[in-house]
């Protein structure tokens, strides 16, 4: 139980201090941890994070850290894109769900780093680059990151941020608080999709795990909002590549031989061999 309390407590600290991360602790915690299912964890990290970020993103708005122009032309298409990528992550194996969420986190990793390289602290941290790229190009971005956090069950924010950040010239603190609203919405959409693949399959969401993680990650998110005003940006940007890195790496390592494995493998590490349960009857037959 203490850690289940500290997992929720690090989901919230990530949204608040990197507008990111929630889901990425949230999906393993409730698989590896408390034990649920990967389709029913995928909806409850939804409804968890998407409440999460909602009390996270109101300190973001009273310090107008939101673009909203951002959340219409990038969030709008990807709740479209979100409910077409949760439509097909129901389809597919839980294993190969979960070694995509793991590669996802390396992509974006390394596409933070990358740009870290490349930029100064004073155009990150202190104002929206000239240039802004056509509504078009946002709205496609959109889709795109919508269909890929969809499958893979997640907020979001860990493709959202640098999506802000590389295409939509957004600096650093300013993309955290739009992420935010972004991932409350897409969420929701994505928490309504797994839900009703649940309950067509009898099976739902636990609601008080639901509960016990939200309460917990907002306190979470204020104290991490409290700490990234005191943060350097190009230091959260390390950070949280550094995170995405450590946390995809291991679920792609627990989780890629399963995806590899034939029938027959899994038949030999996981139950008797049939030849054996045939000995047995032949025995009990003479």
């Amino acid at each position: 139980m203490t850690t289940i309390l500290i997992g929720a407590l690090i989901i919230g600290l990530t949204l608040g201090m990197l507008g990111s991360g929630g889901s990425a602790i949230t999906v393993p915690v409730l698989v590896y941890l408390v034990g649920h299912g990967t389709k029913e964890s995928i909806a409850e990290s939804m409804a968890i994070v998407g409440l999460i970020s909602i009390a996270a993103a109101v300190p973001y708005a009273k310090a107008r850290q939101i673009d909203w122009r951002s959340v219409w032309f990038f969030g709008i298409p990807g709740m479209f894109g979100t409910f077409f990528g949760a439509w097909i992550g129901g389809l597919s194996t839980d294993a190969a769900q979960l070694v995509v969420f793991g590669i996802v986190l390396l992509v974006a990793a390394y596409s933070m780093l990358r740009r870290r390289k490349g930029s100064t602290a004073s155009n990150e941290d202190l104002q929206i680059e000239s240039e802004r790229p056509p509504v078009w190009k946002v709205g496609a971005e959109g889709s795109v990151v919508g269909i890929v956090t969809g499958f893979v069950g997640v907020g979001g924010g860990f493709l959202i941020v640098p999506a802000l950040v590389l295409l939509g010239n957004l600096p650093m603190r300013l993309a955290i608080g739009t992420s935010l609203v972004i991932i409350a919405a897409k969420s929701a959409i994505g928490f309504a999709k797994y839900e009703h693949y649940l309950l067509a399959h009898d099976s739902t969401v636990n609601s008080q795990t639901i509960l016990v993680f939200v309460l917990i990650g907002v306190v979470g998110s204020l104290v991490g909002r409290a700490i990234n005003t005191h943060m350097n940006q190009r230091k959260l940007k390390l950070v949280f590549a550094v995170f995405l890195i450590l946390l995809g790496g291991f679920v792609i390592i627990r989780e890629g031989s399963k995806v590899f494995l034939s029938d027959n493998d899994v038949a030999v590490h996981t139950s008797t061999p049939p030849f054996t349960n045939q000995y047995a009857i032949n025995r009990l037959s003479n």
